[in-house]
């Protein structure tokens, strides 16, 4: 086997050795293992499967005698806290994903130079799968890890009577009009899903239910898109575009999921709003849920909203 098949396969510390331009220090972690939910495969939703995480990160010898002070290293608990922090985030698909996140993460500490990430699903077969990435300080967009603060929207819930409401457009005028972005969140038609036995299936139907009725919603004016990720959901918000909320991949994604169900659209609507951090939630043609951000609720279907 000739040195670059070997080192293909060789573990992160013997290909950062063989790469490297300038004299570093390393540190590194092993075969470190958890249980996760995690693949794009549908046989994959529902089931934890293991996932061994190597990495090893350079840094810049230290000037000076490091006194055994743990503030003047980069800590290997950093190194830990950057995987768990992108696995709590949100269910991911790919590994390749995950490993950029662990990586860039990683770059934000001062001490880290390069970093090498390896990540293998052990469960899928008699064999390891995986990926292995290499990022480094000088190659991140440094303008876009600066903190912008998120900013916090107002979720708006429609009922079915409020969607058909001759005061619909005049409602958008004015909540556009006022002081923080915009999400509107609908429930499912008034129409009946199909019913199946299946209860992951019968879930699926009733959030693409709902996303129907957002697509409903999104006829009656050109202003309103339909977005279902949280990128598109941050670009809209900065942009001042109005959204309306697709709830199925969010949803589906997350590690920590909604209570409700799709079927308590007005529950469901009040686990989103405290995702995205709202300002207020503001609920047209219904009584107010309870949520753990501010709530109002205009039951009646008034030209002027309060």
């Amino acid at each position: 086997m000739n040195d670059d098949i070997r080192l293909a396969f060789a573990h992160p510390s013997e290909r950062a050795e063989a790469s490297s331009q300038t004299p570093c220090d390393r540190i590194s972690l092993r075969d470190y293992t958890v249980e996760v939910e995690i693949g794009a495969f549908q046989q994959e939703r529902g089931k934890l499967q293991r996932v061994r995480f190597n990495v090893v990160v350079e840094v810049m010898p230290l000037s000076g005698p490091i006194d055994d002070d743990v503030d003047r290293i980069l800590s290997y608990d950093k190194v830990t806290e950057a995987i768990a922090i992108e696995l709590e985030a949100e269910r991911i698909n790919l590994l390749e994903t995950l490993a950029a996140r662990v990586a860039e993460r990683i770059l934000l500490e001062p001490q880290a130079e390069r970093v090498f990430v390896r990540i293998e699903k052990l469960d899928r077969g008699p064999f390891a799968l995986g990926v292995e990435i290499v990022r480094s300080r000088d190659g991140l967009d440094r303008a876009a890890q600066e903190h912008v603060e998120a900013p916090h929207p107002r979720v708006v819930y429609l009922t079915n009577a409020a969607i058909t409401s001759p005061h619909l457009k005049g409602w958008i005028d004015q909540l556009q009009a006022r002081d923080a972005p915009l999400i509107i969140c609908v429930g499912a038609d008034d129409v009946s899903a199909p019913q199946v036995e299946n209860l992951l299936a019968q879930r699926r139907i009733d959030l693409l239910a709902i996303e129907q009725n957002a697509w409903r919603l999104a006829a009656h004016d050109q202003r309103l898109m339909v977005v279902g990720t949280r990128t598109e959901l941050d670009w809209a918000m900065k942009n001042d575009q109005i959204c309306i909320w697709a709830p199925s991949k969010i949803v589906l994604d997350a590690v920590d999921g909604p209570s409700a169900g799709p079927r308590d659209a007005l529950a469901l609507v009040a686990w989103f709003a405290a995702e995205v951090d709202a300002k207020e939630l503001l609920v047209i043609g219904a009584d107010a849920p309870e949520a753990s951000v501010p709530v109002r609720a205009v039951s009646e279907l008034d030209e002027t909203l309060p």
